[in-house]
């Protein structure tokens, strides 16, 4: 029988959309792109509710997960007051080396001239103290290699893009022999998946991404935006599969065609011959009740390869 080293237990949720405090939205932006967004969310409001995202948080905070990844879409609008919204919710989500947040397409929906995007959520981005991708965080056997393909686009586009420069040290983290023995995980906002959303949403260079996935490999990416609980895998090395996994939005009401509120609790769980299994609980609203219950779990990964 295999030993077990110890059992990581990660948090994910995504697209948490929270409500956008008065003052964020100005008459300057009118003739910006936060015009159209402020429009979907008279929509979206009704569907992304702050009282069932309280719930699946509560929820999670029961579970006491050894660390929480969120991959984006904080915000609407990515005014300075949502950013200062979402660090508020975030310090009273817990402490920061125990969060970590990749950036989603909504958190960057303009650009911003003079300001640093994502500034006031450095702690939650990495251990480097500034807002730099990708960071590496190492937590109990486990490298968390943040990534963000959040950038300004065109009106009716959301697009994500990681760029040369950040895919160039991408290749040379996932290279360092530092973190050849760790379980990497990768946090990204959009999938790098072929097809999994439409191509106004997709990640641009998602081509070079898989390329340095099957060149260097890694053990599992986590990713938001299509709003689906998703599976799927992308090419490692030498024939392997990396799965990707796709979590629903985290304060989802589930009654305008996606799925309601869900997170998943990632279960790492690294043996002493080297084997690793890893097993997803999936908890979200029970559809009966409405209330925050254990919608089920499968095991993702079994001794380095999915399960067949």
């Amino acid at each position: 029988m295999n030993q077990t080293l110890s059992i990581f237990r990660l948090a994910h949720l995504s697209d948490l959309h929270l409500p956008p405090p008065q003052g964020a939205f100005g008459w300057r932006d009118l003739l910006s792109k936060r015009l159209l967004s402020r429009i979907a969310w008279r929509r979206k409001h009704r569907e992304h509710r702050p009282e069932v995202l309280a719930a699946i948080v509560a929820d999670l905070k029961a579970q006491a997960p050894d660390h929480v990844a969120i991959t984006g879409d904080l915000t609407n609008y990515a005014s300075p007051a949502e950013y200062e919204a979402a660090r508020v919710w975030l310090e009273a989500l817990g402490p920061a080396h125990e969060i970590t947040v990749s950036p989603g397409n909504h958190d960057a929906l303009v650009e911003h001239r003079g300001e640093r995007p994502f500034e006031p959520w450095t702690p939650w981005l990495g251990d480097a103290g500034e807002v730099t991708f990708p960071q590496v965080r190492v937590r109990g056997g486990v490298a968390l290699f943040n990534l963000c393909s959040a950038v300004p686009t065109a009106p009716h586009l959301a697009t994500g893009r990681l760029g040369e420069a950040q895919l160039a040290r991408l290749d040379a983290l996932l290279a360092d022999p530092a973190y050849r023995d760790l379980f990497r995980v990768l946090l990204i906002h959009h999938p790098p998946v072929p097809g999994a959303v439409a191509k106004r949403k997709s990640l641009e260079d998602q081509d070079g991404l898989r390329t340095l996935l099957a060149r260097h490999g890694a053990n599992l990416v986590l990713h938001g935006h299509a709003h689906e609980a998703m599976v799927a895998t992308a090419p490692g090395p030498d024939g392997t599969a990396i799965p990707v996994l796709g979590v629903p939005s985290a304060s989802a009401l589930g009654e305008r065609g996606h799925p309601a509120a869900r997170w998943h609790g990632v279960e790492i769980d690294r043996q002493a011959d080297g084997g690793v299994e890893v097993r997803v609980v999936a908890r979200g609203l029970d559809p009966k009740t409405s209330e925050p219950a254990e919608l089920g779990r499968y095991v993702l990964l079994q001794a380095g390869r999915p399960p067949a």
